[in-house]
């Protein structure tokens, strides 16, 4: 009985703690975090990094020394050599044996231009990889911070209808009464009873909209669509945060920005490659040490034990081949470096464009915040007047709409600041 009563506290425990799995509490850093360490992109982009590594290694391993055993069989089905000593003497006849060699190779790169130049030039691969990480790493955090904002900003607005919704519902409820002993018109009435529906339905759309930004953020921090997401910073927070975090005045650098930093990295490729292709001209020489063991011996052996030696290769005449690849090297390596010149002006033009959206969307945002305290101001004040009989209902509804009109309003300025936020810190690498 104990040990029963033992194994049900054990998996409660258990479903407690996948309970507990299931349900995530994150401010915008650990939304951060958990996607860097979870998101399918991310696994991609440091898998991308671990194969350049591995790359480089394939390249310095290909002037180590190198082994290698062989093993053969041979069989003359018979036949013989026929050696004959002397004219005046018959031919004597040998047979050739069966024979068997286990060759073991040693074989060393001395020196090849190709091997020296792939070696560098797998290095500078393998720093592209990890720039390639790093770029993957600022988009990723650049798109869970606007999955984090617009799942926020759905929430709000969802909070923001339901809210407007219980209130209306209040008031038409207090409308009925009034109505029933005739104090009120039933037009009244009935137009409270739209806006109610029409405000139900927005609260509909506005739950369909928060889970597809749930969803999406999900998707974004690489957990299951099981995971129940709570989300701890608020609006303001997060206004004051992105506003603190961006540069005052523009000292921009393109020099620093990842995608120039990526096509300054390929220039240098482009230049090893013109070395690559200069380096086929070059000559090659490599060692050798051969081994022979004899399994079957035949009666007649001329081959050596142990054997040392050395091959040198030297091209001579390419008919221009060599001269040609040279010269498309430096082609795209001119390419790269107009791309170059062309991304700094692109990036600087960039970044004035993106400071003045985010200049602009702060400035919207404050006039909206305005918006919303002298619209609410109205509403009450109309509200009031309703209740006392003195406006019709067409007057309170047509104030509510305002009033939702500029809280919707109030509430897309907040994500459109927000956004611009996002892009302009994307552009400085600074989302962390």
């Amino acid at each position: 009985m104990k040990s029963k009563l033992l194994t049900l506290l054990l998996l409660l425990g258990c479903s407690g703690v996948l309970m507990a799995q299931q349900k995530l509490v994150l401010d915008l850093a650990g939304a951060k975090k958990t996607a860097l360490e979870y998101n399918k992109s991310m696994t991609n982009a440091d898998l991308a990094r671990n194969k350049a590594s591995m790359a480089v290694r394939e390249a310095i391993a290909n002037g180590l020394p190198q082994v290698n055993a062989a093993m053969d069989y041979s069989n003359a089905l018979g036949a013989k050599i026929s050696i004959q000593f002397a004219e005046n003497m018959p031919p004597s006849e040998i047979d050739i044996k069966p024979q068997s060699n286990l060759n073991v190779n040693l074989t060393q790169l001395i020196f090849s231009g190709n091997y020296i130049v792939g070696v560098q030039t797998a290095r500078l691969y393998q720093k592209m990889a990890d720039m390639s990480y790093t770029k993957s790493e600022l988009e990723i955090l650049s798109q869970v911070t606007d999955g984090y904002h617009l799942a926020l900003i759905s929430e709000e607005l969802l909070k923001l209808m339901e809210q407007n919704l219980e209130n209306l519902q209040g008031l038409y409820e207090k409308t009925a009464v009034l109505e029933r002993v005739g104090i009120i018109e039933k037009t009244d009435l009935d137009q409270l009873s739209v806006q109610v529906n029409t405000l139900q339905n927005a609260v509909r759309s506005s739950e369909r909209q928060l889970e597809l930004a749930t969803n999406m953020l999900r998707l974004q921090l690489g957990v299951s669509v099981d995971t129940e997401i709570e989300l701890t910073n608020t609006l303001d927070q997060l206004i004051v945060s992105t506003e603190s975090s961006l540069p005052l005045n523009s000292n921009f650098n393109p020099e620093n920005q990842i995608d120039f930093k990526m096509l300054s990295q390929q220039e240098l490729v482009g230049l090893k490659m013109i070395d690559m292709k200069r380096a086929n001209a070059l000559p090659t020489l490599s060692g050798y040490y051969r081994y022979t063991y004899k399994l079957i011996k035949p009666d007649f052996d001329m081959t050596p034990e142990n054997m040392v030696g050395l091959q040198l290769s030297i091209p001579l005449f390419s008919s221009g081949v060599r001269n040609a690849q040279v010269k498309q090297a430096r082609i795209d390596l001119e390419t790269t470096q107009n791309n170059k010149a062309l991304l700094s002006d692109q990036l600087k033009i960039q970044e004035k464009q993106l400071r003045f959206n985010f200049n602009s969307a702060m400035e919207t945002y404050n006039n909206q915040k305005n918006n919303v305290e002298v619209s609410r101001r109205i509403y009450n004040s109309l509200k009031f007047k309703y209740e006392q009989g003195i406006i019709s209902g067409l007057d309170l509804i047509t104030a509510d709409n305002n009033y939702v009109r500029a809280e919707t309003e109030y509430i897309s300025s907040m994500l459109q600041l927000l956004q611009a936020g996002v892009q302009l810190q994307k552009l400085y690498g600074n989302l962390n």
